[in-house]
């Protein structure tokens, strides 16, 4: 009698044929209800008890891949005695330990239910968390007591809030992008921003101009990208929110001032400016001896331009002419921006706090901001009730300097690119500062002993787009498999770049 199973190899066969001569069925004295089912047992094959505990394992083991034949043993090759076959692995083998432990899973493998929601997440639109209604904890989410009790775990409805904030900084880069030459002989006319949010209009353009200059040889260098050395750049916008329904649900008339990163040589030659220097008195404020910032950020925020007032007196006078529009209604300004712009949001927030004596509550959300000043600098920030929240990337290196004599303010909340499940562990400097992996980072963030949630609703086709070289090889062949075009998703927006 000859047994073929799928996990016995053949060289074993014959010592366990020869054990079935010497085997027994016994019934045991302490159950004699067994004696009932014992005759049909001793005339069933007592390979078939072997034969069902065989299958019980296949099961146990999840095993849904089709039999094959069993492969040939491994050869170990002596060069003085000839090959030689490797014993007693290949039942180890047939066992297939890859299927316990998930770890050992090959790369390529995907099952059917996370294939159709990769799917999901790619050919959808724009989704957000739940919007519920934060009624009278508006002043909560906006930071009033340093969002205590809502970062570890992440509430549902400030993550909502964050990556909402995020986008209105994702639409400034695109508008930048759209239209980036400013005109040096006549006045801009006001910069179309096109918002993901409906409820919000925007009312007033900002610029930031550089101190600093280049040679004019430059630009006749290189006329086509003569916007990247211009002086004067349009940075962001001011937007009120002037939907009923939504001012309803957030419990105030919101007004939101959004923020580019780096874009230009000029703005970058501002960055590298690293030494400190005191704050200038306005017509509020003394000088303030102890407090200091980073020269670069400062100039960026206060030099005036040829034909645009300062980035200080166009963003002072809108929301003092708004404020005034609206007085009576129960408002709040938030600062947002990314990079750059999250350095200037919090120079902004310092000065707009005190611009007028019934200035509304003041919040900073910043994506993958530098140091802005030193301690005494965060200590008067405190000082002036301005509540600000840092998303903080732990492989973002920009988050880290200036590394001298600088302080961080405010309260952090922080994300890793090595919990996205998408993103390679080891992505690139651009990808880890990139303000949509910052995006996908804190809605997919859950807490910090769960740090990405399964069910995260943000489209990944931006993502791709952008990052395809720090997106892991296993989903981007998956999508090429699916046929989708990342691209098609994101037709009408520029990506918003390191």
């Amino acid at each position: 009698m000859q047994l073929i199973t799928s996990t016995i190899p053949p060289q074993n066969l014959s010592g366990f044929q020869l054990c079935q001569s010497s085997f027994k069925y016994q019934i045991s004295p302490l159950n004699p209800s067994a004696a009932k089912i014992s005759n049909s047992r001793k005339t069933a094959a007592p390979f078939d008890v072997t034969r069902r505990h065989l299958a019980n394992l296949d099961k146990l083991l999840k095993k849904t891949d089709p039999p094959t034949m069993l492969e040939p043993e491994p050869v170990h090759k002596d060069p003085n005695k000839g090959s030689i076959p490797i014993k007693g692995k290949g039942l180890l083998q047939d066992l297939n330990l890859a299927r316990i432990w998930p770890g050992r899973k090959a790369a390529e493998d995907m099952s059917p239910k996370n294939l159709n929601r990769l799917h999901q997440l790619l050919s959808k639109t724009v989704e957000y968390s739940p919007k519920s209604s934060l009624g009278q904890r508006w002043r909560e989410y906006h930071g009033c007591n340093n969002w205590s009790g809502l970062l570890d775990p992440l509430d549902e409805n400030l993550r909502r809030e964050v990556v909402r904030y995020g986008e209105f900084v994702q639409a400034a880069y695109q508008s930048f992008y759209s239209n980036p030459a400013t005109s040096p002989n006549e006045a801009p006319l006001p910069h179309h921003v096109a918002l993901l949010d409906r409820s919000y209009k925007v009312t007033k353009s900002l610029y930031a101009t550089a101190s600093v200059g280049l040679p004019g040889w430059v630009d006749e260098v290189a006329p086509d990208i003569s916007w990247m050395t211009q002086r004067s750049s349009w940075v962001g916008y001011v937007a009120v929110c002037d939907d009923r329904r939504e001012i309803a649900r957030m419990g105030r008339r919101d007004i939101v001032i959004a923020l580019r990163g780096t874009a230009t040589c000029l703005e970058w030659a501002e960055n590298f400016r690293a030494y400190q220097i005191k704050i200038p008195a306005d017509n509020n404020t003394t000088t303030d001896e102890d407090s200091k910032v980073e020269c670069g950020f400062l100039s960026l925020y206060k030099t005036a331009g040829a034909h645009v007032k300062s980035l200080s007196e166009s963003v002072v006078e809108e929301i003092k002419r708004l404020t005034e529009l609206y007085r009576g209604e129960t408002l709040s300004i938030t600062v947002t921006g990314h990079s750059l712009g999250a350095a200037l949001a919090v120079l902004m927030a310092d000065e707009i706090s005190v611009c007028s004596p019934e200035i509304p509550p003041v919040a900073v959300f910043s994506f993958g901001g530098p140091r802005v000043g030193n301690k005494s600098f965060a200590n008067r920030i405190e000082s002036r009730n301005v509540k600000v929240l840092r998303i903080v990337n732990s492989q973002d290196v920009i988050t880290q300097v200036p590394p001298v004599t600088y302080s961080h303010v405010g309260t952090e909340l922080r994300v890793d690119t090595k919990m996205s499940p998408y993103l390679k562990p080891n992505a690139d400097v651009a990808c880890c500062h990139d303000l949509e992996a910052y995006l996908h980072l804190v809605d997919g963030f859950l807490s910090s002993k769960c740090p990405f949630r399964p069910n995260a609703k943000r489209s990944l086709a931006r993502l791709m787009q952008d990052q395809k070289g720090n997106v892991k090889k296993l989903y981007m062949s998956k999508v090429k498999d699916l046929g989708l075009n990342p691209e098609l998703q994101t037709s009408g927006c520029l990506p918003s770049p390191s």
